[in-house]
């Protein structure tokens, strides 16, 4: 792919997200390596209007989800300070194209990560977990896309929110999780859906960061992954519970 065709393919994706107008798929038959070129040029469209590089964001860390899109590898996106909504604050729908909410395990970094060294274990660069929400919401047009597609487009990343940060459990497996919008029981699971254990979609971050060049710094914060199907989005209270690791919330208006 030329650097004319990356330029021209996240120009595309920025300004659907920007417009909150969805596109088309994306005529181009992209590789894997290329739809991350992509996403690296679009996240460095947002880099030069002053956003900062906060954190990652992991998809398809569940194994269902895995087999269903016949890959053997997460996906990674990257989230910057513009995605971030505080703990009980408030969002407009119209923010979004056609979000959907997922419950997410959080991580924090407490130092960077040498992803050059190849004994470095990323749990030992962890010093919190927290509850926390993610907003998707793809560019394409009717949520439909491909694998490279969902890529390109920074794996539909769109905005988040974290609990309370506290210090690693003992147990972070099969804890219970709970979303519930506008007071109805929306989805619910345990974590771990995200294969088998937090931990373990943790660590497949570190081959993924060294293969597509993610730096990954001290005080970033890192979304293991959604431990429930998606919900789509609607106005009203969205609250998700995890066991252990406590709660978190954001009220959704208009229509």
């Amino acid at each position: 792919m030329s650097p004319n065709s990356v330029d021209q393919i996240a120009t595309a994706l920025d300004d659907a997200q920007r417009g909150g107008k969805a596109v088309a798929q994306l005529d181009a038959e992209l590789e894997l390596g290329q739809a991350y070129e992509v996403q690296h040029a679009l996240i460095s469209r947002r880099l030069a209007r002053g956003e900062c590089l906060v954190g990652t964001k992991l998809g398809f860390t569940s194994k269902a989800k895995m087999a269903q899109m016949g890959v053997s590898e997460i996906i990674v996106g990257q989230l910057t300070d513009a995605m971030t909504i505080s703990n009980a604050g408030t969002v407009p729908l119209t923010r979004f194209i056609h979000a959907r909410v997922e419950p997410e395990v959080v991580f924090r970094l407490a130092c960077d990560v040498d992803t050059r060294d190849p004994d470095v274990d990323i749990v030992h660069c962890v010093d919190a977990v927290t509850v926390g929400l993610e907003f998707i919401d793809s560019r394409y047009r009717d949520f439909k896309f491909n694998l490279a597609d969902v890529v390109a487009d920074n794996t539909s990343a769109s905005a988040y929110v974290v609990g309370a940060w506290q210090p690693l459990p003992d147990d972070l497996g099969s804890l219970p999780v709970r979303l519930t919008i506008a007071g109805e029981p929306a989805e619910a699971g345990s974590t771990e859906a995200l294969l088998g254990h937090p931990l373990n979609a943790l660590r497949e971050l570190l081959p993924m960061a060294r293969k597509y060049d993610f730096p990954l710094t001290a005080g970033q914060v890192i979304l293991a992954g959604a431990a429930t199907a998606a919900a789509p989005l609607r106005p009203g209270r969205v609250h998700a519970d995890i066991a252990k690791l406590g709660e978190v919330s954001v009220q959704i208006t208009g229509g």
